[in-house]
């Protein structure tokens, strides 16, 4: 399903909808997200179709996001989530995963929701999208090298390391932090405990 005529397709469509900006960004995410797929063993060509579609809502106008994210999440999502582009536009993608790609697939849908909020509980998937993000090549904040350093040698490491970069960042920018960052950090914590527990 994940073929070479699908890629084709969503990259001239996010062409036309996206800025030059954008575009150039999700086209870094893609090959990110397929160059640690090939790292750890993932599927690379679904890989690179989430990493295409991670942003294909990111510049709509507000309203629109929360029309296209009820269509797949009721009013489920946090009022944060939804009073807030850069939190749901990831949860507006699922449904133009869906309703224009026909993608259908958990993972890869759930890879679309959680790459900006993360989750308390991330698949493989949604950990590449997710880390794929922070370090795509057109990235130059301070840390990214750090943070790719990571990422090619353990993908765990490497969400907490983008949580904290994260946070860092809106601290910086004295900005309030979504909730649900701190609680997905603390989650990964613990689960990088319980795996080096697990490996004594």
């Amino acid at each position: 399903m994940y073929n070479t005529e699908l890629k084709e397709r969503i990259r001239n469509n996010l062409k036309h909808t996206l800025s030059d900006q954008r575009y150039t960004h999700v086209l870094g995410v893609a090959a990110a997200a397929r160059r640690l797929a090939g790292i750890y063993g993932y599927d690379t060509d679904k890989a690179e179709v989430a990493g295409l579609l991670h942003d294909a809502a990111k510049q709509l106008p507000l309203n629109d996001m929360q029309t296209l994210a009820r269509r797949s999440f009721g009013d489920t999502l946090p009022l944060p989530v939804m009073a807030t582009g850069s939190l749901l536009h990831g949860y507006a993608a699922v449904t133009v995963a869906r309703e224009i790609y026909g993608i259908d697939d958990p993972e890869l849908l759930a890879s679309l929701a959680h790459h900006t909020t993360g989750a308390e509980a991330m698949g493989m998937l949604e950990k590449i999208i997710f880390v794929a993000d922070y370090i795509e090549e057109n990235r130059s904040f301070e840390g990214v090298e750090a943070l790719r350093c990571i990422a090619f040698q353990n993908l765990d490491k490497a969400v907490l390391a983008g949580y904290d970069s994260t946070i860092r960042h809106l601290l910086d920018q004295g900005k309030t932090i979504f909730t649900g960052t701190v609680v997905n950090r603390n989650a990964q914590i613990k689960h990088l405990y319980d795996l080096d527990r697990k490996a004594r």
